[in-house]
């Protein structure tokens, strides 16, 4: 099996290692899943562009998408991540589980956010009419919904990225559900 390691700031491009250096200096550390993104020159960087891309929704809605997302595509490193950003920017653990589960029962416009970007997920975008609807009625627009499709895709790349590296989670493990 092909071992995907953690590269530290001197084994990466000098332009990665100013992306480091603006990782550690946001965060305090450089999240494991976005080191092992720096075997290529350019990937950190067109990554960290395209998650910080604008959009409409929250920093609390995006970690709700981020947190279906992850669930659905058997993420735990993204289900881990977005559990600790889910919680600072608003969620409790309990909400973040029941995000994780597909539903929102306690805010019923994120809950139809959630629903959503489950079924996006799950059928590859062959979503239900009424579930685009119900999304509609709860107060997001059409454009919400090329923006989440958008959302999706971003995660999932990440989903995806953690299945083939097996990095470790260097993030408090999210519950198991």
């Amino acid at each position: 099996m092909t071992n995907f390691n953690v590269p530290g700031r001197e084994e990466v491009s000098a332009s990665n290692q100013e992306i480091f250096d603006s990782l550690k200096k946001a965060l305090g550390m450089v999240p494991n899943l976005y080191a092992v993104m720096a075997h290529s020159d350019h990937a950190l960087g067109n990554y960290l562009s395209f998650q910080n891309a604008k959009t409409e929704f929250s920093n609390k809605e995006k970690q709700a998408v981020n947190l279906v997302v992850s669930q659905v595509n058997e993420c735990a490193y993204c289900q881990s991540a977005h559990t600790l950003l889910g919680k600072m920017n608003g969620l409790t653990e309990d909400q973040t589980i029941e995000i994780r589960k597909g539903g929102a029962s306690f805010d019923a416009k994120l809950d139809a956010l959630v629903a959503l970007a489950k079924e996006i997920t799950a059928q590859k975008g062959f979503v239900n009419e009424t579930t685009i609807n119900s999304f509609l009625q709860a107060g997001y627009s059409k454009g919400q919904v090329i923006e989440l499709v958008i959302l999706v895709a971003e995660k999932t790349a990440m989903n995806y990225l953690h299945a083939i590296t097996k990095v470790a989670i260097d993030f408090p493990l999210a519950k198991t559900i």
